[in-house]
């Protein structure tokens, strides 16, 4: 009693004997405490803890943590029978379609000499890669003959597997790779491929075929002189329309414009702008280069 009114009445002697006794232990000590603590064979614990409080503890979060992914794996349950696996349940920022090019190489500058075949024979490739899924037998075996100029709806469970039409690498023509293998680059004279991103359930044009044109962005217009278009007059037919997802439209191949640049300047950069034509195209957004146009440049030396 008269050690406790001491440290009562000194509280910093109480203070300074406690770290004197901490400052005497040797590093045994501190060893045989750790080792006391990891298991302590008289009250037979470890940690602190005997066999019946670990078990039931651990018994505890096991149930605990069973519990929150039962939780979320019903949470994820609900949210899936919202969602369709053919169709996106909203739509409204991917339409309308943006564009793409083919060759697509080092990024959106086409550029080569017409002597050093080693400059251009990388597109030739790439289209002849690009287009083996469009070959005549291909399309024939794969697919079927479609009514031009209407859209091709198909009805029936989403689920049904939807039938495809035809796109034969034939109807590109010049710009085939049948006729001329190199596409017209081993005479300055490049083809380009121009194809829509692909959009579910999307019908281009309100019942008019969307166009494509080109035009020398800046610049003199003159540098770019004469742009032939295939098929037709570089149109997308409406039978290839409307698409109804990878999972149940599993032949389908998107529809092509070729373009054909007959005539242009040569040793000369001329940045490039294709266009979608056509109700419910929208190509003017100066914040989106590949919303309904894309813009590239065309390079071609001697």
């Amino acid at each position: 009693e008269n050690k406790h009114e001491e440290k009562v009445q000194d509280p910093d002697r109480g203070e300074d004997e406690t770290r004197a006794e901490m400052g005497s232990k040797t590093w045994a000590d501190l060893a045989g405490e750790m080792k006391m603590f990891l298991w302590n064979p008289e009250e037979r614990t470890c940690l602190g803890r005997t066999a019946k409080s670990w078990g039931l503890i651990l018994l505890f979060y096991f149930i605990f943590y069973m519990c929150l992914a039962g939780m979320f794996a019903f949470c994820m349950y609900v949210m899936l029978l919202t969602l369709s696996p053919y169709t996106p349940t909203y739509q409204d920022r991917v339409s309308p379609p943006g564009v793409m090019i083919r060759p697509y190489l080092n990024g959106f500058t086409i550029a080569f000499n017409v002597s050093q075949p080693s400059t251009w024979q990388p597109y030739v490739d790439s289209m002849h890669h690009f287009l083996a899924a469009y070959d005549d037998k291909v399309q024939e075996e794969k697919n079927i003959e479609c009514v031009s100029g209407q859209y091709f709806i198909q009805g029936g469970n989403e689920s049904e597997e939807k039938k495809a039409c035809q796109f034969k690498r034939s109807l590109l023509q010049n710009c085939s790779g049948i006729e001329d293998p190199t596409f017209g680059y081993s005479k300055g004279q490049p083809c380009i491929l121009l194809k829509m991103n692909r959009i579910i359930g999307y019908r281009p044009g309100a019942g008019v075929p969307v166009s494509v044109d080109c035009k020398a962005q800046k610049g003199n217009e003159s540098d770019l002189r004469s742009v032939d278009f295939y098929p037709g007059n570089g149109t997308f037919d409406l039978m290839y329309y409307p698409y109804y997802g990878k999972i149940t439209h599993v032949n389908y191949t998107s529809p092509l414009v070729a373009m054909h640049f007959t005539d242009v300047k040569k040793n000369y950069l001329i940045p490039i702008q294709c266009s979608l034509n056509g109700q419910g195209i929208i190509n003017d957004v100066n914040r989106d280069r590949f919303l309904g146009r894309i813009i590239f440049t065309l390079s071609i030396g001697k």
